[in-house]
């Protein structure tokens, strides 16, 4: 493609041409391709949003001259843009599979030498077009007319039972928790949420555990795969102890409908003290002990690098009894729109 010669051009114009350049990369369109659409060579376009960064809209006026050379030209621009852009962190020997300013800041350093605060690295993404931006979620499928019937029907009588026989209800739930589980933003062009790879070397930890309205807050991790045997283990940690009945709502995960389980649960000793109610089908967002994990996962695990099994074990260990010793923090967990129907 034949490209323009900005230096043919006269003062107002290049001064004019440079302004909007730079302003379509900062509203998130790729350097590359506005260097295209105006017809310049793209290590021309770098340039220009070295020259803004290091001296503003002024910098950019074609009468000036000369001036002090920015500390990262349009060659380093381009390298950073593309990196982030392109790379993944875990390919550069990061630990951590989201781009972090800081991360970025240690890469520039690392690179050029040249040493960055944390507000002047994200200064320096956000004129390149980048912004910090979150996974989206995808809503699960169910059915509506079960999830309407649960929240208007089941849950009513289950609730009024526990009422009549004095029971506590408790939510729960398993989970598993990755080490390449990475939560929070990622800088990446904006308006285009970035797909992330992550390690094949990886290790997990699996929990139970059982939330009530109330903030009371139970959990037991486990090795290994969750089955019908560790659902039992828990159902009687949670008994132990525990004055009157008990009533638990999980989901439809095989090991709570084993043989083996409602064997337990159908025992004369354990029947007077224990029953199991079932969730609509593909309804996690019903059951407040899901809230946990979205707290465990996103303010815990996700916020770190795992390297090893013990720093995981001992991160997950750590917040759960934090959130065991803030009964408000759970209670929270009933307070969301899909869950308030259960406090």
């Amino acid at each position: 493609m034949k490209t323009n010669d900005a230096r043919q051009l006269d003062h107002k114009t290049l001064t004019e041409l440079r302004k909007r350049s730079v302003v379509s990369v900062q509203d998130g369109q790729s350097p590359e391709i506005v260097a295209r659409a105006l017809g310049i060579d793209r290590r021309t376009i770098y340039g220009w949003l070295a020259r803004y960064r290091n001296g503003g809209w002024n910098a950019l006026d074609a009468k000036k001259r000369g001036g002090r050379p920015p500390k990262l030209d349009g060659k380093a621009m381009r390298w950073i843009y593309q990196t982030v852009t392109t790379k993944n962190p875990l390919q550069l020997q990061f630990t951590f599979a989201l781009w972090t300013a800081k991360m970025i800041g240690e890469l520039i350093h690392k690179r050029f030498d040249v040493k960055l605060s944390k507000a002047s690295v994200c200064r320096l993404l956000l004129q390149l077009g980048l912004t910090p931006q979150k996974p989206i979620w995808r809503a699960y499928q169910q059915k509506p007319e079960e999830v309407q019937r649960w929240l208007h029907e089941e849950y009513p009588r289950i609730k009024s039972m526990a009422r009549r026989l004095k029971a506590q209800i408790y939510f729960g739930d398993e989970a598993g928790v990755r080490s390449d589980h990475h939560a929070g933003t990622t800088w990446a062009v904006k308006g285009k949420t970035p797909v992330v790879s992550t390690t094949g070397a990886r290790f997990s930890l699996n929990i139970i555990s059982a939330v009530r309205a109330q903030g009371e807050f139970r959990f037991m991790t486990v090795k290994g795969r969750v089955g019908a045997s560790k659902f039992i283990e828990f159902i009687k940690r949670l008994l132990y102890g525990s004055e009157g009945m008990i009533f638990l709502i999980v989901d439809g995960y095989p090991a709570h409908k084993a043989k083996s389980v409602i064997k337990f649960i159908e025992s004369a000793d354990i029947k007077k003290r224990f029953r199991l109610f079932f969730l609509p089908p593909c309804s996690p967002e019903l059951n407040p002990d899901e809230r946990v994990w979205n707290d465990l996962k996103n303010n815990a695990i996700g916020k770190q690098a795992i390297t090893v099994p013990n720093q995981m074990h001992k991160a997950v260990i750590s917040h759960l009894r934090f959130i065991q010793k803030t009964p408000d923090r759970v209670r929270s967990y009933f307070n969301n729109t899909t869950t308030r129907y259960a406090a």
